[in-house]
């Protein structure tokens, strides 16, 4: 996620001009080169900056989108008539399957993977921790699949020639290819020492990422499920690189418009685990730059399912990787642990650990992930 944080550390004013730093050859595992990087701040608003000045608007809590080696993508949204909108439920219709499945949903599992998961040094999208996080977390993900016992489900490493950390995609076929897609992010950083500092990331985004992976699990224990009754298929997607611009996400979406892939709905799950002290615990739902009918739909499974209320809350312009979703021309939506004031303040840093993070709150996010993700799966008029 890419906010301010308010432990966070500026770079250095040389660094913020682009001018050289000084650099150890033993201490950096990636160097900052003086290359050159489209960043777009908002529809249309594109810049280029060096890689230090591209950290430090990151550490200053811009948004934006690297749109360097996605200039196909951004011309096309930018030329692109309105997709055809997809229509959404206007109520649960599949309560009597997904009730038993939230009791399945467990805090010890996401605390047992988290705790390793945020043990690495960190998980910077060009280190050989972000790549040995990220085969790590492919391991778990097939270990999740292949325990289910559930035939036709796929995992599998989407890799990106630029970094050495892959996405990771698991995907449930259902009787079309029509797609709902749930995503969060698995890298992290530091944002005073990108490459090398600690940044173990518990919140941003290693609390998304188990979210998503527990409500995959049980997801997989439904008999329905298993049989491919659903109408759509549904994907899980881990995205390398959301912090150096919604990198990864965009390879994935660029991918698949244009393989001519049909998504009908996206979903991002990006820090789910923070509750401030003193603030009545809530679900954040994004409100600007994302699908209005998905959003609208996404507070009626919260009031379903959940135990606490949403709030509607705004995150700006490419905040998260459902903006990629969304240029690619799909209906996507974002949903936080809570109004964007009241969200952690410890992430980028080395004080974003497993003591910040609240289980049961993200027991809530799955269960508003296996509610969602099953009524659209089972929905056959979008």
């Amino acid at each position: 996620m890419k906010f301010q944080s308010t432990f966070a550390l500026a770079l250095s004013a040389s660094a913020a001009l682009g001018l050289s730093i000084p650099k150890r050859e033993e201490e950096a595992s990636v160097k900052i080169s003086e290359q050159l990087f489209t960043l777009e701040f908002a529809p249309g608003e594109t810049k280029q900056v060096t890689e230090a000045q591209k950290w430090a608007l990151h550490n200053e809590g811009k948004h934006f989108m690297d749109i360097t080696d996605y200039t196909e993508l951004h011309h096309a949204s930018l030329n692109r008539r309105a997709a055809a909108a997809v229509t959404f439920p206007t109520a649960m219709t599949q309560k009597t399957s997904v009730t038993p499945l939230l009791a399945k949903l467990s805090t010890a599992n996401m605390q047992s993977k988290l705790t390793t998961f945020s043990a690495y040094q960190n998980r910077y999208y060009k280190s050989t921790y972000g790549k040995q996080s990220s085969e790590w977390l492919l391991s778990q993900v097939q270990a999740v699949a292949t325990a289910s016992g559930v035939s036709g489900v796929t995992v599998r490493a989407f890799s990106h020639p630029s970094w050495t950390q892959n996405s990771v995609i698991a995907s449930i076929p259902g009787k079309s290819t029509n797609t709902i897609v749930i995503g969060a992010h698995q890298d992290s950083v530091n944002g005073a020492s990108p490459s090398t500092g600690r940044a173990p990331g518990a919140d941003d985004d290693g609390s998304g990422t188990f979210t998503i992976l527990e409500a995959l699990r049980v997801m997989l224990t439904d008999s329905r499920i298993a049989a491919g009754q659903q109408a759509n298929t549904i994907e899980f997607h881990w995205y390398a690189a959301e912090e150096g611009g919604l990198l990864g996400s965009q390879a994935v979406f660029t991918d698949y418009k244009n393989k001519g892939r049909v998504v009908k709905a996206m979903l991002q799950q990006d820090m789910t685990g923070y509750v401030k002290p003193g603030i009545k615990e809530s679900v954040g739902v994004i409100t600007d730059y994302v699908d209005a009918g998905l959003t609208d739909f996404i507070k009626k499974v919260i009031t379903a399912y959940c135990t606490i209320p949403f709030v509607e809350t705004k995150c700006g312009y490419a905040c998260s990787d459902h903006a990629s979703a969304s240029k690619a021309g799909y209906p996507s939506a974002f949903v936080i642990e809570s109004a964007m004031e009241n969200t952690s303040g410890y992430i980028h840093t080395a004080q974003d650990t497993l003591s910040t993070v609240s289980f049961s709150h993200m027991l809530e996010h799955a269960k508003m992930t296996v509610g969602l993700a099953y009524e659209l799966g089972f929905a056959t008029t979008l």
